[in-house]
């Protein structure tokens, strides 16, 4: 019940749409574009025994197929210092694997190109879009990835590397560009 007087606004009624849900996307790219798209299933949590799996069955193969002879030459991984990254598990198995882990600065978003250069333009193609299940998040997701030109990753490293730089130049202090 409500009170109302006889000048209330009508309250109109609006049909609304289940949207997707939350979509978890980790991704492994480089200068030559996407290596890898993995996302987590519906209900599960990112742990260091299913991110040092997704490293064993899914990276390793797909960069066995997309990038020949980078395993041989040595697989540089960036990743940040989040607890499934740095587990004993996790880095047990890259060790296994033979990959070679960059250092992150704690706190440093700006360092991470994942976060920074190429989650920000995806969020903002995807801006104002409804998606009405979490297969439609992906296929825009898979379509807008496919759409960038090959000189977006490569570009993607290069401001990275620049920033990397400044802020190696002013021993960690923030940098602003």
């Amino acid at each position: 019940m409500e009170w109302k007087h006889p000048g209330s606004p009508v309250k109109k009624k609006f049909k609304s749409q289940p949207s997707a849900g939350k979509v978890l996307l980790t991704i492994f790219w480089d200068s030559q574009g996407v290596i890898l798209e993995h996302y987590l299933e519906k209900g599960a949590t990112v742990n260091s025994v299913g991110y040092s799996e997704m490293l064993s069955t899914e990276l390793k193969p797909a960069i066995r197929t997309k990038r020949q002879g980078l395993l041989s030459s040595g697989v540089l991984l960036l990743h940040d210092n989040t607890r499934p990254h740095s587990a004993i598990h996790t880095l047990q198995t890259l060790v296994k694997l033979g990959f070679t882990v960059l250092e992150h600065p704690a706190y440093s978003p700006d360092l991470a190109p994942s976060d920074y250069h190429l989650f920000g333009p995806l969020k903002d193609a995807l801006r104002g879009r409804q998606f009405t299940s979490d297969e439609g998040v992906k296929k825009a997701v898979c379509e807008w990835l496919a759409a960038q030109p090959k000189t977006f990753f490569s570009e993607c490293i290069q401001k990275l590397l620049e920033r990397w730089n400044k802020c190696i130049a002013k021993h960690g202090d923030y940098v602003e560009i």
